[in-house]
């Protein structure tokens, strides 16, 4: 099987299978615009609480928020009332969002410490409620993101994927670490495998996901169906785009220029300040401007200025100012 192709999540199609992951504080609409235009055959939103939607707290609004042009985009919702869950799954599903994912992944105190996220690989009868429920209210295809297991003492994808499947979901993404791990170490491949050879829905791969010899290797020693691409995409849209190329090549582009990072930015900028304003966007770009200039010339020279930018119009004369060169990563 080729490693990149087209694939069919339910009645959902999509034109390939890499998918931007879901990540709280990134995968938010303007970036999600970013990867989209650079080739992902689906984007995923930053998780939404349930109950925030239930008691529609005024911050969730803005989450939720998508556009026509980043379809195929999926919601991703949390939390760990099933009851909750399944009313705010019946809703969103009405909407045009075009699947609905589960997180079971999350590894933040806050969130595990709510008994939600990655928690809940630690509650196989509630997860088979909570999906069930879900399955039946959801108009969309639903969907789960897992982990390995919750620590070395209790790895259970294998178990907890199983249920997803009995309970109707239409695909699986595991994380091949545990939550106690957080990001750290080597993700395992090896429960990927797992996972795969006990589904017959399509099961996704994520972690250490960075070139196309990465993506090779997990296909062949997993069978996976797609791959989730997270932390590197930050700061890096251009790795779908990157990827779909080594897949026609059998080479991986050059890094992007600094030209072409300093257009990105603005690019970047532009759509923040069009759905979040300037006051907040600028702001919130601070974070990707550190992810988009890592490792070029007088990058650390702009991340310590871009700090005290406040306005579009000094963004782009810093970025004038500041050169990053011609020099790729």
């Amino acid at each position: 099987m080729a490693v990149i192709h087209p694939l069919s999540i339910g009645d959902v199609q999509l034109k390939n299978n890499l998918v931007l992951a879901p990540m709280a504080g990134v995968s938010d609409l303007p970036f999600r615009l970013l990867c989209a235009r650079k080739g992902a055959g689906l984007v995923c939103m930053e998780m939404v609480s349930a109950k925030a939607i239930l008691y529609k707290n005024k911050n969730t609004k803005a989450l939720m928020q998508i556009e026509q042009e980043e379809k195929p985009v999926s919601m991703q919702l949390f939390g760990s009332d099933p009851d909750i869950l399944a009313d705010i799954t019946a809703r969103v599903s009405e909407m045009d969002y075009d699947l609905i994912d589960f997180n079971m992944g999350c590894p933040m105190p806050k969130i595990v410490n709510n008994g939600e996220g990655s928690a809940l690989m630690k509650q196989p009868k509630l997860v088979e409620e909570i999906l069930t429920k879900m399955v039946k209210a959801s108009k969309r295809p639903v969907t789960v993101k897992i982990r390995k297991g919750f620590d070395d003492s209790m790895i259970n994808a294998v178990e907890i994927a199983r249920i997803a499947e009995g309970c109707g979901v239409a695909a699986v993404a595991v994380h091949g670490r545990t939550r106690e791990q957080y990001y750290s170490g080597q993700a395992d491949w090896d429960i990927i495998r797992q996972v795969k050879e006990a589904l017959m829905v399509p099961v996704f791969g994520n972690g250490d996901l960075t070139t196309g010899e990465d993506l090779k290797k997990m296909q062949e020693e997993t069978g996976c169906d797609g791959y989730l691409i997270g932390r590197a995409a930050r700061g890096n849209p251009w790795i779908f785009e990157q990827l779909l190329s080594w897949d026609k090549t059998g080479q991986m582009p050059p890094k992007p220029s600094g030209k072409e990072v300093v257009d990105m930015i603005l690019e970047h900028a532009a759509l923040q300040i069009q759905v979040k304003g300037e006051f907040t966007a600028i702001r919130e770009l601070r974070k990707h401007a550190a992810w988009y200039t890592s490792g070029y010339p007088n990058s650390a020279q702009l991340r310590a200025r871009i700090n005290e930018v406040e306005t579009f119009d000094e963004l782009q004369a810093l970025l004038g100012e500041i050169s990053l060169m011609q020099a790729r990563r």
